[in-house]
């Protein structure tokens, strides 16, 4: 293990990126454990107030993530600041719904964004520390600029076509982005809201019958993982009840 690190990490200089990468996840697991314990009532586990003011650990995440990002640039390849900057970004991530939404649903159904998301770092940082770099398809050692373009085009289609993962993993594997863009759009998405929901019945019938039988499963397996790692996100959403009024 250390004779990988040396290698791999070390003297191919992503050390900073491997300490982002460690921290970004020991710092989500611990938020993860601290909240839940907090939720649960667990001993002296209780969250964070000003007077009547709940302060959000995003808060510190933002000063976290300026610290390590300051100190970043002042001391170029510090790995003490990128581990300060991927604490940062786990707290930040941890309530990206709540920035989202502008309204606090840490717990309700719109929170799995916050998971998504730091699952979606923690994903896109693996890929980057194995040497994988995003939009490339070398050919003899070189990445023309419209290849480029042309792997950003449809990267864009793919994500616009409500295929996030594949379109992310698309930006290192450029191929998959291929088998993205052609596909189907998923009912839901902004491409089937453009094209076809309402001019091609069939299509998004079509749409309807391959989210039922091949993504729902694959949902209710994320969302068991979600549940698993996070704590379940079970309260009313407030969001919903406040667009009925």
């Amino acid at each position: 293990m250390g004779d990988w690190i040396q290698t791999r990490i070390v003297e191919s200089g992503r050390l900073p990126l491997f300490c982002f990468f460690v921290a970004l996840i020991v710092a989500f697991v611990a938020t993860r454990i601290n909240v839940r314990l907090i939720r649960a009532k667990v001993g002296w586990f209780r969250n964070i107030s000003v007077g009547e003011m709940h302060i959000h650990h995003v808060v510190f995440g933002v000063v976290l993530m300026l610290v390590g990002g300051v100190s970043g640039l002042v001391a170029s390849g510090s790995a003490v600041a990128a581990a300060v900057f991927g604490i940062g970004a786990a707290l930040v991530l941890d309530e990206f719904a709540l920035i989202l939404h502008l309204h606090d649903v840490y717990w309700e159904e719109e929170g799995r964004t916050s998971v998504d998301a730091v699952f979606v770092a923690i994903a896109v940082t693996g890929l980057l520390l194995t040497g994988l770099r995003p939009l490339t398809w070398e050919f003899g050692g070189f990445a023309p600029w419209w290849l480029l373009l042309g792997n950003l085009m449809l990267a864009v289609v793919t994500l616009l076509k409500g295929k996030i993962w594949t379109g992310l993993a698309g930006l290192f594997l450029p191929p998959l982005l291929i088998v993205g863009a052609i596909r189907l759009a998923r009912p839901g998405s902004p491409w089937a809201h453009w094209f076809f929901a309402t001019r091609s019945p069939r299509k998004m019938a079509t749409a309807l019958r391959r989210e039922e039988r091949w993504r729902r499963p694959v949902i209710r397996v994320k969302i068991a993982v979600q549940e698993f790692v996070s704590g379940r996100h079970d309260l009313p959403s407030t969001r919903k009840r406040r667009g009925h009024n």
